[in-house]
């Protein structure tokens, strides 16, 4: 391991560590944080709430990333699906997308109208300021990227079969709209920023340089009661430890490793 990864390691681990007393807090407290992902195919979004959940509770954080909307879905009012995946008290929700696939990926690839897409912009501060108002904490990150470097992820993923999945009709698609979709994102960014739910961008062309500093700023972003985490003494057991034993009747897996 290169020192580059090793100083990543190391400070993902302190990290780490504060998110899980974020998550604690948001508990003890009952605060609703809401956190969206916005960027370029490959930018970096999934590793990113991976490196940001790895550690946490389970029953406490839940990611959404909603896939091409239903035939019922798409005769519903726009924001209807994603409501249903906002936080409830105590929780912690990480959109990988959000409804800004209207502003960006939609036009881009012609999924929407002129005027759905106006519409769209339009709606988004009054819808987000309901949001805010109501008290969910809303962070949105866009991860920027460079083209050179997108595509040198996309080569990558097309050789490694674990990574092949990653690759859909779309995002091959939208390689060839790497302007256009940089000009929808502004104009996003310019009508969607606003002052109780501002856009912030991270440089994403090195990926754990990115992840850290998203990260670092996301626990600058959420006040919460900051309780160290107690030692745990276990208590001795009694008597000797015990070999577990399962009945017969279920089958063993073999040990192949």
């Amino acid at each position: 391991m290169g020192e580059h990864a090793k100083h990543y390691r190391k400070e993902l681990g302190k990290l780490q560590l504060e998110l899980i007393r974020l998550q604690r807090g948001l508990g003890t407290c009952g605060k609703r944080l809401l956190v969206i992902f916005e960027g370029r195919d490959a930018a970096g979004k999934g590793g990113t709430i991976k490196a940001i959940t790895e550690s946490l509770d389970t029953r406490d954080y839940r990611v959404a990333a909603l896939p091409k909307p239903g035939e019922r879905e798409a005769t519903q009012w726009y924001f209807q699906r994603y409501v249903a995946h906002l936080p409830c008290a105590g929780e912690f929700v990480l959109f990988d997308r959000s409804w800004y696939n209207r502003a960006v990926v939609e036009p881009a690839m012609g999924f929407c109208s002129q005027p759905e897409y106006e519409t769209f912009l339009k709606a988004v501060p009054a819808f987000e300021k309901l949001l805010t108002d109501d008290g969910i904490i809303l962070l949105k990150y866009w991860l920027a990227v460079d083209q050179a470097e997108q595509e040198t992820r996309f080569a990558e993923r097309a050789d490694d079969p674990l990574k092949r999945w990653k690759l859909s009709p779309v995002d091959l698609a939208a390689r060839q709209k790497y302007a256009e979709m940089g000009k929808l994102r502004d104009a996003m960014i310019e009508r969607t920023h606003t002052v109780n739910a501002p856009w912030f961008v991270v440089d994403f062309n090195d990926q754990k340089r990115g992840r850290i500093n998203l990260i670092r700023h996301l626990l600058q972003q959420v006040p919460f009661e900051d309780k160290p985490i107690a030692d745990v003494k276990l208590p001795r057991l009694k008597g000797k430890p015990k070999t577990e034993h399962i009945t017969d009747k279920a089958v063993l897996v073999p040990d192949t490793f």
